[in-house]
């Protein structure tokens, strides 16, 4: 019974030993080291995956704008089309060395990332050779102009009480500004009320920059609806609702 027990104290140190280590049998530092660089990759697909469609290079782009993801190679035209777009990533692991070694071992590895409409989240990226060469660098993205709220603001008429607002006056005002050509100006009125929107779409962004403006006699307000309401397909950035300002959500 004394040499069971001996054997099973044994036993019972050894895989204690093995879980503070993170050693485990038949998978050496480099193999666990490999594994954690397959996870990166799996989840760069995941923050990439989407339903909106995306050129080659914006895919490309996308991934090297991630930490520790190096882009080596994108082919394809947009994730829309049938063949979709191929995103080679290289990342990298590390795992701790085997008892009774210390520290720790990192690898790199390269993986393709395919995107097309047959892509299903969490697809498991498909080990590949690292192409030669450096990593692929790609332009910054195009810069959204900025929409000057606190000049329209100032610029805009202020119409005393029992007055009437004139949209030729408000559209000197903006004019005056001098915007930036990718800013679009938009006007309406109603009754003594005149409405304006200011607004630009960042790049491949699904929700709008807008500026609302209300010129009303006795008050002239200028807000930024929420960003919900700036979202594509919704009326936030428009010329009913700077005349007629929606209630905020709730």
């Amino acid at each position: 019974m004394r040499r069971i027990a001996i054997v099973l104290v044994s036993l019972v140190g050894l895989l204690a030993g093995l879980l503070i280590t993170g050693c485990v049998p038949g998978a050496s530092a480099e193999d666990r080291a490999a594994d954690a660089a397959l996870e990166k990759a799996r989840r760069v697909g995941n923050v990439l995956y989407g339903s909106r469609s995306w050129s080659a290079q914006d895919m490309g782009h996308r991934a090297a704008d991630l930490d520790e993801v190096d882009v080596m190679r994108v082919s394809g035209t947009k994730t829309g089309a049938p063949e979709g777009v191929v995103v080679v990533v290289r990342t990298s692991g590390t795992a701790a060395m085997d008892w009774p070694d210390t520290g720790t071992v990192t690898v790199k590895r390269c993986f393709e990332l395919r995107f097309s409409p047959r892509t299903e989240w969490d697809d498991a990226p498909r080990k590949v050779s690292c192409p030669r060469g450096e990593p692929l660098r790609f332009k910054p993205w195009p810069k959204t102009p900025d929409i000057p709220s606190t000049r329209l603001e100032k610029v805009l008429p202020r119409v005393p009480a029992g007055g009437r607002a004139d949209e030729a006056e408000v559209r000197e005002a903006v004019a005056s500004l001098r915007l930036d050509p990718a800013v679009r100006a938009e006007f309406d009125t109603q009754g003594s009320v005149v409405g304006l929107v200011l607004s630009v779409r960042p790049y491949k962004s699904g929700v709008l920059d807008c500026v609302l403006a209300r010129v009303a006699p006795g008050r002239t307000d200028v807000w930024s609806p929420p960003r919900i309401q700036r979202t594509l397909g919704e009326s936030g950035c428009s010329t009913a609702n700077a005349i007629n300002p929606m209630a905020p959500p709730h």
